[in-house]
Order: C-alpha cells, then structure tokens, then sequence
C-alpha cells in the first residue's frame, strides 16, 4: 500500500493524514498600540512578519496590517458599540482552531492585549486548548493619548498615582467602580470607552467629591 503522498500503480495520489501528522502552530498575542506603525515594538514587527493568519481588531491601522506577510490570511473581528462581528468565545474558539492546524496565529490587538484588550481571556483559551501562546506587550491607548497631548499621567505635586478604569459594564450601562476612590485628589484617572456614560461617570466623580476645576 501506497505511504502518504506517493503514487499508486493505477496513478492517484494517496491523500489523508497530513493533518493529523503536523504539529501544532501557535498564538501570539501583539499589541499593536495606538495606530502609528513606528510605536510597534520591534518584538512585534519580528512576530508579525512570521504570521500565516492575522486575527485583528478594527483598531489596528491599515499602515500595520500592510507588514504582514502578503500571503497570510487576515481575519477582521472588528468590536464596535453594540455591534460584534464575533463574540470572544468565538474569537477563542477560532485562535485555537488554527494554532490545531499547525498555523502561526498572531491576534493583532490595539494597544496593548492585557488593557481592556480581553488578552487574558484569549490566552485562557488557547492554555485550554493545550495551544502555545505568548503576549507581546504594545504601548497602551492612555500613554499614547496623554504623551501626544503633553499631559503626564503622573506629575510631582499634582499626580501621584494613575488609575486605569472601564467606562461602561460588561453587559452595557453605568460601569460599577469605587466612586469615592476615584474621587481622591492627586490622581489621573484614565477612563477607557467611556463616551457614551460621559455625563454619569463625570456626575458620579463630582457627588462623591471630586473637585468641579478638576482638569480633563
């Protein structure tokens, strides 16, 4: 009988097993930080260049996506305000049924993956699965923004302390945080996707004693 790939005495070639028989890839979870392609770390651009698939976020710059290779295949899981192309099970599920067929997987996340980036939720999956996955750290939206605005998240006599914070729950509406903790002086507090409860979450800082001059 015939072994995988060889030819028969009647000329078809045997099929089947290559799968089966290939080794499993493995995920790389990458911040892409905030949009510039000259803010990746070179880590990333290394990884990036070794993907077969790209798994990105609607975030991630079109500049970026244009680095990895012109033969990987590019998956958009795009998270809009109440519009999910893929919910994160599903995301999971998908990072790992790629890295089970021997595919370097690179999830492309804005910022960094470990920052309302649902990173730990994606390597959860993939440790699960048996999957090899390792994260590499992106420059995170709060210090791009306030770099590029020249307001420091921490400053001697004005800051002595950062705070990161979701601006919306897990199933939508007002978020559930410390109010009275946020409202401590000397401190930025940094409010990731938090438009939309703009007015509650200001209302609720200034009731549990911000102060109204407050900078923002």
């Amino acid at each position: 009988m015939p072994r995988q790939g060889e030819t028969s005495a009647k000329g078809l070639v045997v099929l089947g097993g290559s799968r089966a028989a290939r080794p499993p890839g493995e995920v790389w979870l990458v911040g892409a930080g905030p949009g510039d392609p000259e803010l990746l770390t070179l880590k990333a651009l290394r990884v990036l260049g070794t993907a077969d698939v790209v798994v990105h976020d609607g975030l991630v710059s079109d500049e970026i996506l244009e680095l990895a290779p012109s033969q990987a295949r590019r998956i958009s899981v795009a998270k809009r305000k109440s519009r999910h192309s893929y919910n994160q099970d599903e995301i999971g599920r998908m990072l790992v049924a790629f890295a089970l067929d021997g595919l370097t997987v690179v999830r492309l996340k804005g910022g960094d993956p470990f920052i309302f980036g649902r990173g730990g939720e994606e390597l959860e999956a993939c440790r699960e699965a048996g999957i090899g996955c390792h994260v590499v750290p992106g420059v995170t939206a709060a210090l791009a923004a306030s770099a590029a605005a020249g307001a420091p998240l921490t400053h001697r006599g004005a800051a002595q302390a950062v705070t990161f914070v979701t601006g919306h729950a897990a199933k939508g509406g007002e978020p559930d945080l410390d109010w009275a903790a946020l409202a401590r002086a000397n401190q930025t507090v940094v409010i990731y996707m938090g438009l939309s409860q703009a007015g509650v979450i200001a209302g609720r800082m200034l009731a549990a004693g911000r102060a109204p001059s407050t900078p923002a």
